[in-house]
């Protein structure tokens, strides 16, 4: 089916009260893998791209290989520029036919950010596309971009204006969640999560889901995290797989490329399989 815009995918998980999975994949074989699992599981899907693997590619031939695969998948499905700082990088996915971008601006002071922001939206309506917003730091590094510090979290009434006023289609709150894995079990600000969605009425997405309880992914959804970000686990999944792989290859003597990806493929399939249930969104593709 031809590609969803990103907006209509998250408005329908927060009416529905089902989460989203926005998996940054890195190449053909995680994008393939990630769309098999979402049609399997006939589930609507995000495909996100790092900046890294924007510059790792081009923007012109990530974009040619990912919607390639998003072309034929029997389920809605939206292309988003994940924590980007960059405003060239910006332009280009969105001049490119990216679905929607995050612009993290979370450095700059409020009022800078807010004013950014709101240039990235109006540029973002000019293609179609759509615009998360964060003026928080999500505690950890991926991909290069963020800081092992913990976040300065903003007051709810700085958040909802900052919302309100830049018109972003979906917000990333702190709470206490963090990329990558947890050490130990996060204390999370649930309430958090109802207090922007009761004020703003737009969806929140989780980043840093990585390692949280089932439990944890069903509470946050259930309040208004319709988009919910896996990066770290899609990374595992794709490489202890060719690890293990390899191991036994070694073992054996045996070198068949096309049997290390079948068993990658798999195992990337399999996590974004057990994502999508855990999320809810099984059975709600359209």
């Amino acid at each position: 089916m031809p590609v969803v815009p990103t907006k209509e995918i998250l408005d329908r998980a927060l009416a529905g009260r089902y989460g989203v999975g926005a998996f940054n994949v890195v190449d053909d074989l995680s994008t393939e893998a990630v769309l098999a699992a979402a049609a399997e599981e006939n589930a609507p899907v995000i495909l996100q791209t790092s900046v890294k693997t924007v510059r790792q590619y081009g923007r012109a031939r990530l974009f040619a290989i990912v919607t390639a695969f998003m072309r034929d998948a029997p389920v809605p499905v939206s292309l988003h520029l994940d924590h980007c700082p960059d405003r060239a990088v910006i332009t280009d996915c969105l001049q490119g036919g990216w679905s929607s971008v995050l612009f993290d601006a979370h450095e700059l002071d409020v009022a800078e950010n807010l004013r950014q922001t709101t240039e990235v939206v109006a540029e973002a309506r000019r293609h179609g596309a759509h615009v998360e917003g964060e003026i928080e730091g999500i505690q950890g590094v991926e991909d290069g971009i963020g800081s092992d510090a913990a976040p300065a979290v903003q007051t709810l009434e700085v958040a909802v204006d900052f919302i309100t006023r830049t018109g972003v289609d979906c917000f990333a709150p702190a709470i206490g969640n963090a990329h990558g894995q947890y050490k130990a079990a996060p204390t999370l600000d649930h309430q958090r999560v109802s207090d922007l969605v009761a004020a703003t009425g737009i969806p929140m997405a989780l980043h840093g889901g990585t390692g949280l309880s089932p439990e944890q992914f069903q509470d946050l959804i259930s309040r208004g995290c319709a988009k919910v970000n896996i990066s770290t686990g899609l990374k595992e999944a794709y490489m202890r797989s060719a690890l293990e792989f390899l191991r036994g290859a070694e073992a054996k003597g045996s070198w068949d490329p096309p049997s290390l990806f079948r068993h990658q493929r798999a195992a990337v399939m399999e996590m974004a399989r057990e994502h999508i249930r855990i999320f809810g969104s099984s059975g709600r593709a359209w």
